[in-house]
């Protein structure tokens, strides 16, 4: 079992090896769902939208002509999105509660019974202040968060599957190397033929079910990151 678990811990550890002193891989973008999309078939144009003298025309109604509409509506067409985030929030909340309270009960007079009971009391107790209570209580609590995000990008996104209802799916994922640091745009949701612009663009905030991920891996992202072994303690220790 001892021996199991410490060729489980080594092989987690050497697990990137093999990119020391070298630089981070690119993806492969065969076997991605864009690479299939890009050699899928596309579908059969309908025969009752071109006629015999369109091909002579300027004014045909297919997309090749010079004012056809090249907007990305098909599986393996490629349309820009454009990713422009700056938002800011910021929230307080401020919390002020306190409550005393005071509260006393005695038997003074009743047929004589507190009277006989003070005899047997110890001296300086009496029941014509049998019970009394205080209590007090305070709290105050305080909280705020606040934050900003702003990202300016640009990434070709690629329409991987039509919807029966017409809506596109579309991925798009952009790697840029320098030195030994890879960045990746990794960008994927759910767009409207027509929120796409006539430049064959759309907003981010047009996409649902928005997928926007921007991050890297390198060397410098590893020495930013705490090692594996912190990580594994951080999440097993109770304390």
């Amino acid at each position: 079992m001892r021996a199991t678990l410490f060729l489980l811990i080594l092989a987690t550890g050497c697990g990137r090896l093999h990119e020391v002193g070298r630089a981070p891989g690119f993806s492969p973008l065969e076997g991605s769902t864009q690479h299939y999309a890009m050699y899928a078939a596309p579908f059969p144009e309908n025969a009752d939208t071109a006629g015999p003298s369109d091909a002579a025309s300027l004014w045909t109604s297919t997309r090749a002509s010079l004012f056809g509409d090249r907007r990305a509506a098909r599986r393996g067409d490629i349309l820009t999105v454009v990713i422009e985030i700056d938002d800011e929030a910021e929230i307080s909340n401020a919390t002020d509660r306190s409550r005393s309270s005071d509260s006393s009960m005695g038997i003074p007079q009743l047929f004589g019974i507190p009277q006989r009971l003070d005899r047997k009391l110890p001296e300086g107790a009496s029941m014509e202040d049998a019970v009394r209570t205080q209590s007090a209580s305070t709290f105050a609590g305080d909280g705020s968060v606040a934050r900003r995000e702003k990202l300016a990008l640009r990434v070709a996104a690629t329409v991987v599957e039509e919807l029966p209802n017409g809506v596109l799916r579309i991925e798009g994922q952009q790697e840029v190397r320098v030195n030994f640091e890879l960045r990746e745009l990794v960008v994927a949701g759910y767009v409207r033929p027509g929120d796409i612009s006539r430049q064959n663009e759309i907003t981010y905030d047009k996409i649902a079910g928005a997928r926007i991920s921007y991050g890297g891996r390198g060397q410098i992202s590893d020495v930013q990151q705490p090692r594996w072994g912190q990580q594994i303690a951080d999440h097993v220790l109770p304390f």
